[in-house]
């Protein structure tokens, strides 16, 4: 067993959103981004890998597929491994997502393209 505070992984930058890895575990990755108001996430894809997000601190914008979903505090999403996300710090507060990525097995990926 492992544990850790997901506190310490809070940290934020006046310059730039941060990315802080918690766990990094075989084929899955867990970690949190910390964004100050108005920062960013350039939209992206993670083919082959399930994304899970937890909207734990504030609250802001995802767009997935071109699609705007404002979130809040301890609402949670899933994208596909072919959605395309961006998200945005819409708030006048910091926000904090914590993010958790699942490789889709190589033969399940492969029946779904």
């Amino acid at each position: 067993m492992e544990r850790k505070s997901l506190q310490e992984h809070l940290d934020y930058n006046e310059e730039k959103f941060t990315k802080r890895i918690i766990y990094k575990k075989g084929e899955s990755t867990v970690f949190v981004l910390n964004f100050m108001p108005g920062q960013k996430l350039p939209a992206h894809k993670h083919p082959g890998t399930e994304v899970y997000l937890l909207m734990l601190a504030g609250s802001g914008t995802f767009t997935i597929d071109g699609v705007n979903t404002t979130v809040n505090e301890m609402d949670v999403i899933h994208t596909s491994s072919e959605e395309d996300l961006a998200f945005e710090n819409t708030s006048n507060e910091p926000c904090s997502i914590y993010v958790m990525l699942n490789k889709i097995p190589d033969e399940r990926y492969a029946q779904n393209i």
